[in-house]
């Protein structure tokens, strides 16, 4: 009896073990949405996203998928992932818009970055979804940008919050065009802002255009929604050789190494159950 009794303990214990581990390495599935179509420099970004993605995944305990495909952004196909990215647009079709908003409003988790907030009236990507640009993202429309991409110094903004509080106070992001937009975050109550474009960065760009070297201003570049599990990032324009007509990358996104923990643990926070 006593022996039988020391089995069933044991194997207790290994079970406890067992599911212990099993929680440590939970993995989560993530599904990247891209286009991919019109700025090469949102191309070269798309492509380093997804290896980059794909190669975290082996390392990091989830799943990576990517598509195309925006009609896959339906009930059934959103079900199968706990994390949505958007690394260049957003869904353009009523039913796609409203698979989106479903799945966030009912516990999905959401990243986009640089052009996945986009919206200009008049252009290809006009504000045309007030959800999405005014309530989710809070920014509204696109109000302008710097110019030539450039490293600028950011600055943590909420130092407790998971995806940024391994971060240095302040550190070099990659080179990239930053994004103004017509809506102030900072009157949003619903909005956090995570980074901002530090002082010290200023003037930021090169132009040629004056209007496009940014002298002074508060610029938001990560924030997420408090009623959503949700995270935006205004990086994701990596630099081209447009000059000389080359197209060739000249600066990739995620070789800055701070970038690379802010995502990642910003995946992690999305992704935790």
């Amino acid at each position: 009896m006593k022996k039988l009794l020391r089995v069933i303990l044991v194997c207790i214990g290994s079970l406890i073990m067992t599911t212990a581990r099993a929680q440590k390495h939970q993995t989560f599935s993530v599904i990247g949405f891209y286009t991919a179509l019109h700025d090469q420099a949102h191309i070269s970004f798309v492509h380093e996203a997804n290896k980059w993605f794909a190669a975290m995944a082996k390392q990091h305990h989830f799943t990576y998928d990517a598509t195309n495909d925006w009609r896959n952004m339906n009930d059934t196909f959103l079900a199968r992932y706990q994390v949505v990215i958007f690394l260049d647009t957003r869904p353009d079709m009523p039913a796609q818009r409203a698979a989106f908003k479903a799945y966030m409003e009912h516990g999905g988790a959401w990243m986009g970055f640089h052009f996945a907030a986009f919206a200009l009236t008049p252009s290809a990507y006009p504000q045309d979804w007030d959800w999405y640009h005014n309530e989710f993202l809070g920014a509204g429309s696109y109000s302008s940008n710097t110019w030539r991409p450039t490293s600028a110094i950011l600055k943590v903004e909420q130092e407790e919050h998971p995806a940024v509080k391994r971060l240095p106070v302040k550190f070099k992001a990659a080179p990239n065009e930053w994004y103004k937009w017509s809506n102030d975050l900072r009157l949003n109550q619903d909005i956090e802002i995570l980074l901002s474009i530090d002082s010290s960065s200023f003037p930021l760009g090169t132009g040629p255009k004056p209007h496009e070297i940014w002298h002074s201003g508060y610029y938001p570049v990560v924030w997420t929604n408090r009623r959503y599990k949700m995270i935006y990032l205004n990086m994701g324009h990596n630099d081209i050789d447009y000059e000389h007509h080359t197209n060739k990358t000249l600066s990739y996104t995620f070789d800055n190494k701070t970038q690379r923990k802010l995502v990642l643990d910003a995946l992690r926070w999305l992704g935790a159950r």
